[in-house]
């Protein structure tokens, strides 16, 4: 069986790596708002996610925090305004 988490992550990178890193995110999880992703994600997607963004970043300036989760369940999200995804209909 397959190790799922529910992962969010925020970037805060220079402005020229801003499209690199966003482009890397979508390949794997949601995007939520600027800077901001989620969703379900396999072990394996998180490690090839992570070496792909590290390529990516410059460790010395720029900064990404992945928040790992069991399940979407443990965590209550509440939306102001309008949620730009509905994550519960990621593929996996």
């Amino acid at each position: 069986m397959r190790s799922i988490k529910y992962i969010l992550v925020v970037y805060d990178v220079n402005e020229k790596r801003i499209n690199k890193v966003h482009k890397v995110l979508k390949k794997y999880i949601i995007w939520q708002q600027n800077s901001t992703f989620e969703g379900n994600v396999t072990q394996a997607n998180i490690k090839r996610m992570i070496y792909e963004l590290n390529k990516k970043i410059n460790s010395k300036e720029d900064s990404i925090l992945i928040y790992f989760f069991n399940s979407k369940t443990v965590i209550r999200k509440e939306v102001d305004g309008i949620e730009k995804w509905n994550v519960s209909s990621n593929f996996i």
